[in-house]
């Protein structure tokens, strides 16, 4: 398709034999000769390189400090903005009038100024969103459109970099930095979307593909697609912004409370002030109506998005219905997430092919992650 966008790193997908597909936009890797079974297992034991070029940068420069800019984003969303120290990256949520979610996002306080990274789908909404609410006289709106981003995930990510950028093995989780490297400066976070270790990269596009070769060129390194970082981020119970949530759902449905701090709720010294408050402090009082779970199906087949689930392998109601769904190569078994009413326990049905199957009620995450705390 002529109308979708590249990435810097197209040309070297087609190298590697990726087989392209249209998202968000863009032209992108589903896959590579390896395989998403085999990428996604190969992520969990060594280290996996994805090209994330297609997502949002954004800086936020303060005309009156930075606390100032801080509070005016706070405005934006029900997050602590003001008390990240510099060097540390923090989830956020937009939210809407009525508490749902505009997108989800990661900011980090990089010491005079904020940087944002948002989702793909969303990113000219948000900038625009950005520019509309953050007062002119506070903050300037940078969008960031020529430089890659990078995420290297896995246990044996912080060993494939350290061979580029030694710097990045003292930081830890949520951490951010500004590293050299090859003549130029890499924004570096230790954090990623699989539930591993890891790092996200923003490089210059003059330089994307020779950091991506150097990287591919150690034996723990391997290129993946979209297709194993979505059973990657299912395993690790994440939400994918436009399936697991979107502008009719809450923070809260979305079992994303643990994203507001205690300052921005009722009672904090910052409680409320944000789109959709009422609603959203509100239901962290009382619970929301439906809220998002894991299932574990029972048997082999997978319940995809769209599955509906029931309360009776008959008849009976039906009470949600799947959002992300597809088989867990580390699980070893199908696995899904779902909206059911807040409270439920089962037991559940979900329809497939038009025949009920069992489905249990599971913990989040599935696989449980490694984080470096």
């Amino acid at each position: 398709m002529t109308d979708l966008r590249r990435t810097p790193l197209h040309a070297l997908h087609l190298e590697l034999g990726a087989r392209m597909v249209p998202f968000a936009g863009y032209d992108m890797p589903v896959q590579y000769p390896l395989g998403v079974l085999g990428e996604h297992l190969h992520c969990r034991a060594h280290a996996g390189l994805f090209d994330v070029s297609h997502m949002g940068q954004v800086i936020l420069r303060p005309k009156a400090g930075l606390a100032a800019l801080s509070l005016a984003l706070e405005a934006l969303m029900p997050v602590d903005v003001l008390a990240l120290a510099p060097g540390r990256q923090r989830y956020g949520l937009f939210t809407n009038p009525q508490g749902g979610i505009l997108d989800d996002l990661m900011f980090a306080n990089r010491g005079d100024h904020l940087f944002l990274v948002v989702n793909a789908a969303c990113k000219e909404a948000d900038i625009a969103h950005l520019t509309a609410h953050l007062p002119a006289d506070l903050a300037e709106v940078v969008p960031i459109t020529d430089r890659a981003l990078i995420a290297l995930q896995g246990p044996e990510a912080v060993t494939a970099l350290g061979r580029l950028v030694p710097g990045v093995a003292a930081m830890r989780f949520m951490d951010v930095a500004v590293l050299p490297w090859d003549g130029v400066d890499l924004w570096i976070s230790r954090s990623g979307y699989t539930g591993e270790d890891g790092f996200e990269i923003s490089v210059p596009d003059s330089h994307a593909q020779t950091l991506c070769r150097a990287l591919l060129a150690m034996p723990e390194v391997a290129p993946i697609g979209l297709g194993a970082r979505d059973s990657l981020r299912l395993e690790a119970g994440l939400c994918l912004y436009g399936h697991d949530m979107d502008t009719v759902t809450t923070p809260v449905a979305a079992s994303l409370s643990w994203a507001i701090q205690k300052v921005r709720r009722t009672g904090g010294a910052r409680a409320g002030g944000f789109p959709g408050a009422a609603r959203i402090l509100a239901e962290l009082d009382t619970g929301p109506l439906a809220i998002r779970v894991g299932l574990r199906p029972e048997g082999r087949a997978p319940m995809r998005e769209g599955t509906v689930i029931w309360d009776a392998p008959e008849g009976g109601r039906n009470i949600g219905g799947v959002t992300s769904g597809g088989f867990g190569p580390s699980v070893g078994a199908p696995i899904a997430m779902a909206y059911v009413p807040a409270g439920t326990t089962g037991p559940l049905w979900g329809e497939v092919r038009g025949k009920r199957l069992p489905v249990a009620l599971a913990p989040l995450p599935f696989h449980p992650t490694s984080y470096c705390k």
